[in-house]
């Protein structure tokens, strides 16, 4: 499977536990956990380092693809993007970002990458995503990267319903 993607600005790569405490604190700020729907509030000690630990199995398994998005010049750990729920039919997009790097591109730039590089590498039909309806941003992120919205649904996201919409990429 892929290990690592490089583009302009940014550096995909996988997560190591000594990026435990930077992923607390940027997935720990109450913005990014409101407009997840997966990320939970407040972001406990621990909590990055089993997320961190959930990655290897998964990933070993072809089950998953998940990067930490890194600033290509400084290493600095700005996000995460990745595909989990791999199958032969399907796969499922994720990611965020920390709050001081929303609305400079990196979001698409790290979206657009990890995709051309999954469909390069495999036979996958499309991708799935999705994002909370009050998440407009995400929704552009995903405009941008050539996914077509299919409609809309309710999720539970950290106990409470909401609206999201979802999207395809096709191969």
């Amino acid at each position: 499977m892929i290990k690592s993607i490089n583009t302009q600005r940014l550096t995909l790569r996988e997560y190591t536990l000594s990026d435990a405490k930077r992923v607390q604190e940027l997935a720990g700020d109450s913005k990014v956990s409101e407009l997840t729907a997966n990320i939970p509030y407040p972001y406990k000690d621990g909590m990055a380092e089993s997320w961190i630990n959930s990655h290897r199995q998964a990933v070993s398994e072809g089950k998953a693809v998940i990067f930490a998005i890194t600033l290509k010049d400084s290493g600095e750990l700005i996000g995460t993007v990745g595909l989990t729920q791999i199958t032969d039919n399907f796969a499922n997009l994720g990611y965020w970002l920390g709050a001081d790097y929303w609305n400079k591109g990196y979001c698409s730039e790290a979206v657009n990458a990890l995709t051309t590089s999954f469909f390069k590498h495999s036979n996958h039909p499309e991708i799935s995503a999705q994002h909370i309806t009050e998440n407009f941003a995400s929704g552009q992120v995903l405009t941008k990267c050539g996914f077509q919205c299919t409609g809309d649904s309710t999720l539970s996201v950290n106990g409470t319903m909401r609206q999201v919409k979802m999207y395809v990429l096709p191969n």
